[in-house]
């Protein structure tokens, strides 16, 4: 709805120079869901369960790194840095240019997916890293799709899941773990850091470190009182 009003604003301010008529045509505010995130050891589950190597390495990909699943499609293999232990995203959302982080399980998951890829004829030095019906095109984001919600029953995993949900998960799980929310800005290619503070509210972990004021009180001794103001 919103890029329809964008579009009509556009067309009556610039191209009929009437902007007195764009003035009525007002965004509507969307509501943000709260994002489905995996535990750890669902992840394991749904990583565990895929049919392939080559969908294996992709969607450990996704969690690992935190890609978006259009920039898991479009990776190819000369954007593995394993040298700087970097992954190279230079087709991320809005054209912009980053470097991911590369752990070293994923590094080796991607030589096992590099020798099986290239036994099978369909990896190449300069080709993509998970190509889809032959080596001259990529795996769709479909494709990826469907992966993730077949690795998903195959795990018993009751969530509604898609290849975002890895990346939610990997962004959660940092934040969990104490990562400085500009670090995992940095990581997920945010614009704005009010993108990534919204997994503040799906960190379970950091929410049950948090001491409540009534537990303060508890353990208070009777003589204590709170000061005025």
């Amino acid at each position: 709805m919103n890029s329809i009003v964008g579009a009509l604003r556009f067309f009556f301010t610039h191209t009929l120079d009437r902007p007195d008529l764009a003035r009525k045509l007002v965004r509507t505010r969307q509501v943000r869901k709260i994002p489905v995130v995996l535990t750890m050891a669902e992840v394991k589950r749904l990583l565990d369960a895929t049919r392939t190597l080559k969908h294996q390495a992709a969607l450990s990909v996704a969690y690992g790194a935190g890609l978006r699943v259009a920039e898991v499609s479009a990776l190819k293999v000369t954007d593995i840095d394993s040298k700087r232990m970097l992954l190279r995203i230079e087709r991320g959302k809005g054209g912009r240019y980053r470097n991911a982080m590369l752990p070293e399980g994923l590094l080796l998951l991607l030589r096992d997916w590099w020798r099986a890829g290239r036994q099978q004829g369909i990896l190449v030095p300069d080709g993509w890293l998970f190509p889809g019906q032959s080596a001259a095109v990529p795996i769709s984001t479909r494709q990826l799709y469907r992966v993730v919600v077949e690795a998903a029953e195959a795990a018993d995993i009751d969530k509604r899941v898609g290849p975002h949900t890895l990346r939610h998960s990997f962004a959660t799980h940092l934040l969990e773990d104490g990562v400085d929310i500009r670090v995992i800005q940095a990581l997920l290619g945010h614009a704005k850091l009010n993108t990534t503070a919204f997994y503040t509210q799906v960190a379970t972990k950091t929410v049950r470190s948090i001491v409540s004021p009534l537990d303060r009180l508890a353990l208070a001794s009777p003589s204590e009182e709170a000061p005025d103001g």
